[in-house]
């Protein structure tokens, strides 16, 4: 099985975050989550890699778990489950030290950067992301 390698992505909390409630407003959840999978892929794709695909965010699936604050110390924890065809499905897992946020499921397609149009991932591409299944003992 692979071992999927973890990224893990700080998180600013930035006081235009916050809602009428004090706490961080639901959408900014989802900026983070863009952001943490762009920087998984930017700190695992080589530069030619980087310029010739784009990521778009086809679908995500948020549980709230516990409400963030202004001053809260954030972590983004960026997980590739998988890569089928043209299509990255991630978990993001939003903490405060120990204690989850908030748990997130997305599906990202990848673009050629000139045509915009869908792209497959070389195999030597992904492995850089998910290694290859250990040899079975």
């Amino acid at each position: 099985m692979n071992r999927p390698i973890p990224y893990l992505f700080p998180i600013a909390v930035d006081p235009a975050d916050i809602d009428f409630m004090g706490h961080v407003n639901n959408a900014s959840y989802l900026k983070w989550v863009q952001d943490a999978v762009v920087g998984h892929w930017q700190a695992f794709a080589p530069v030619e890699a980087v310029k010739q695909y784009l990521w778009v965010a086809t679908t995500h699936s948020i549980t709230y778990r516990r409400p963030t604050f202004l001053d809260d110390a954030v972590i983004a924890h960026v997980i590739l489950e998988k890569v089928q065809g043209a299509r990255a499905f991630y978990e993001t897992v939003i903490k405060r030290g120990e204690e989850v946020l908030a748990e997130v499921k997305s599906s990202w397609c990848c673009l050629d950067a000139s045509t915009l149009r869908p792209a497959r991932l070389a195999r030597e591409l992904v492995e850089k992301f998910l290694p290859p299944p250990l040899p079975a003992e």
